[in-house]
């Protein structure tokens, strides 16, 4: 069996693992599959701004970067309510820290979930999940309330790294479970971004000071299974974390977790924790922020920092470690993730760099510079690629061959978030607000 319908199968597991999936559903952060592809997307607009193709705007609580998961009529995001810490404070608190420079500090947090309609974008649901004395600082970049969550089955899975994890009932809004048992010291905040197989939502637990991966009963939040790492790592503790999240595929029959850390790609039974596999980057790869992506019989990942590269496996069994069939530091970037649409690959840097390579040999097609920062990720939809920057500016790209910008749109405040492309609307989060943008009809 060749590998496209391996992949067609790796489709179908992410959507026994969402439940059933309907068109008005983005149960996870980058789609229905982890791909970043919206594929029920339909005539979106191209050009907006703070008073074009805007149907609603919705200023939010505190702070946050997840992304929106929809379920239906409703939008739900995670957000964190923060207390500062005075100067006294944080000097005691950052006493003996390497590098205190970019670290923020707070008294205390609230962790919450919070709902919009999606109709009218009216705030629904407040829910506190958390609320957390003398947090771990986190940098200047993240925010308390990064990883996104993920919707199944009337189920909310809210995950907060060290501070915990939750399950909201979302007809009732109220909480099923909590769990603060996974703990590891973040050094920078939370990142990771639980998904959902089979009854069981994973986590990476990837710290300073200890390096994991476990699954939570996704019904009572009981710890079901955990795994250590098993890579050596290099001594320095600030090189033994990273802030990814794992790819579900099948291959000859079996379920794969695909799993980013420092320095080493693994592969898991996600039933089971089992480890079926690791294989190093054979480069320094630490605080490992991107999604892998799977097409043409290979996963592409990035080693995220210092000096990214970007890595294309080749899959030979279940049980196998794979090779590496190419690899480009051109354009790499160390946070956002990677997209394929078709034949290509394309990449966003943290600083502004666009890039396209041709995703089975990693040969480049085109490197511009579309401009500002980045932290969240591409999405293809409708036949263009959309990609947001920190300074609030949305780009809209043609797939292709040459560099084709189609569009640049600017909203007030910044974009942490990935977009979320669902039927004829696209919907953005900034650091103050949600919006709702779509052609008037």
């Amino acid at each position: 069996m060749g590998f496209f319908p391996r992949l067609r199968f790796a489709l179908a597991l992410a959507a026994f693992a969402c439940g059933a999936l309907r068109a008005d559903e983005w149960p996870a952060w980058r789609g229905q599959d982890g791909s970043g592809h919206a594929v029920d997307a339909h005539d979106l607009p191209v050009t907006w701004s703070e008073t074009e193709n805007v149907a609603w705007k919705t200023d939010l609580p505190g702070r946050g970067w997840s992304s929106p998961v929809i379920a239906g009529d409703r939008i739900w995001m995670t957000t964190a309510i923060e207390r500062q810490a005075t100067a006294e404070e944080r000097e005691k608190r950052l006493a003996g820290v390497k590098n205190p420079g970019p670290l923020a500090v707070v008294q205390s947090v609230s962790l919450r979930a919070v709902c919009v309609d999606r109709r009218t974008g009216q705030l629904l649901h407040d829910v506190e999940l958390f609320a957390i004395d003398a947090p771990q600082p986190i940098h200047s970049l993240n925010s308390y309330a990064s990883p996104s969550p993920v919707f199944a089955d009337g189920r909310l899975y809210c995950h907060f790294g060290d501070h915990g994890t939750a399950c909201i009932d979302t007809a009732s809004a109220k909480v099923v479970w909590a769990n603060r048992e996974l703990r590891l010291d973040h050094v920078n905040g939370p990142g990771s971004t639980p998904v959902l197989r089979g009854g069981l939502l994973v986590v990476h637990c990837d710290g300073s000071d200890t390096q994991f991966i476990a699954a939570l009963d996704a019904a009572t939040g009981r710890v079901a299974w955990k795994t250590p790492r098993s890579g050596t790592l290099r001594d320095d503790p600030d090189l033994k974390k990273a802030y990814g999240t794992p790819l579900l595929v099948g291959l000859d029959g079996q379920d794969l977790l695909i799993s980013p850390a420092a320095d080493w790609l693994y592969a898991y039974d996600p039933a089971t924790g089992r480890e079926l596999w690791k294989a190093e980057y054979g480069v320094l790869g630490f605080s490992v922020v991107p999604k892998p992506v799977a097409a043409h019989g290979l996963v592409f990942t990035s080693t995220s920092f210092n000096s990214p590269e970007i890595l294309a496996w080749k899959l030979s069994a279940a049980d196998s470690p794979p090779s590496i069939a190419w690899r480009q530091k051109r354009g790499a970037p160390s946070m956002p993730s990677l997209l394929v649409v078709g034949d290509e690959l394309y990449a966003v840097s943290d600083r502004g760099i666009a890039s396209c390579f041709d995703a089975r040999t990693g040969e480049p097609r085109w490197t511009e510079r579309v401009g500002g920062n980045f932290s969240s990720s591409p999405v293809f939809a409708d036949g263009r690629i959309y990609v947001a920057n920190r300074e609030g500016d949305t780009f809209v790209l043609r797939p292709g061959r040459s560099y084709d910008l189609v569009a640049t749109n600017r909203l007030e405040g910044q974009i942490m978030a990935t977009p979320v492309p669902l039927g004829r609307s696209i919907y953005l989060r900034t650091d103050r607000a949600i919006y709702r943008i779509e052609k008037p009809r």
